[in-house]
């Protein structure tokens, strides 16, 4: 049977290499297209001059400077620490994923499927591309937590159980398409914010690939979210919040707990089985 044609649009840390690579094992990958950020506008500048945007992102970028320091997320994902795609000549790098450059290559390639995971919000004709359509690996359990961040605010509101990812399929709105599967990692007393969403992603690359077969052999995926849910913004993150969940990790929230690594499909057509299987 012939692999599902498909399209990458990804980040470039380790973790979206991985997935990256993952994809490439499970479908006939015909490019992967990576936005660089190098398109600054005067409107772009401006916006980001702005006193609270500019010490948000400055407060931000010295915090994560000190969390990733030592290459932590590459020897996460990659077992030397060297991350690197297999396929480097599949490559096209975009200064954002909405450019015109993606919307020709995309409709030059006519893929079955484009499969995004760390980038932008995709808007516009984008949109429309696909023959089975787009599908979003995001960083959190839609239509629960959608949004930025969201490891982070299971964390805060004590729900280390709602920990996870979901791969859905992308519409106009943040996180809130068709529901593929919902991912969530097992937990372990020692886990931090970091740890816990890296392996959600690390389990979640396998769920994609194995997504890439079902789709091949027919399956029908893809349940509507039972409602709007709470979508996160990276402006409600703060150091009286990131402090509240130091001292709930310290007091041994993620203790004496039983959770392993869950997977929930959806099928398109509800069905009374649908549930989660424990697979370790």
């Amino acid at each position: 049977m012939d692999k599902l044609r498909i399209m990458v649009l990804c980040g470039r840390s380790p973790r979206h290499l991985y997935v990256a690579n993952a994809l490439c094992e499970a479908a006939d990958v015909l490019a992967i297209v990576q936005e660089t950020g190098s398109e600054w506008t005067a409107r772009k500048v401006l916006k980001l001059l702005r006193p609270d945007r500019f010490f948000r992102k400055l407060w931000r970028w010295l915090r994560d400077r000190r969390r990733y320091t030592g290459n932590k997320e590459g020897l996460f994902f990659f077992s030397d620490g060297k991350a690197m795609l297999d396929h480097p000549e599949l490559v096209k790098e975009v200064p954002h994923i909405n450019h015109p450059d993606v919307i020709r290559l995309t409709d030059e390639l006519d893929p079955d499927l484009i499969a995004v995971f760390g980038t932008s919000l995709i808007r516009g004709e984008l949109l429309q591309r696909g023959r089975l359509g787009m599908v979003n690996l995001h960083g959190g359990l839609s239509p629960e937590y959608r949004g930025s961040d969201c490891t982070f605010w299971a964390l805060y509101n004590a729900e280390p159980e709602k920990v996870g990812c979901t791969l859905h399929y992308i519409d106009a709105g943040i996180d809130t398409g068709r529901l593929i599967a919902h991912v969530s990692p097992k937990v372990c007393p020692d886990d931090d914010e970091l740890s816990l969403f890296w392996r959600s992603v690390k389990e979640s690359a396998q769920i994609y690939a194995e997504l890439m077969q079902r789709l091949t052999q027919g399956e029908l995926l893809g349940a509507l979210q039972p409602g709007k849910g709470r979508l996160y913004q990276v402006k409600q993150r703060g150091l009286r919040q990131e402090q509240a969940v130091e001292r709930m990790l310290r007091d041994g929230l993620l203790c004496n707990l039983d959770l392993g690594l869950r997977v929930r499909w959806f099928p398109a057509e509800e069905q009374a089985n649908a549930g989660w299987v424990r697979t370790k």
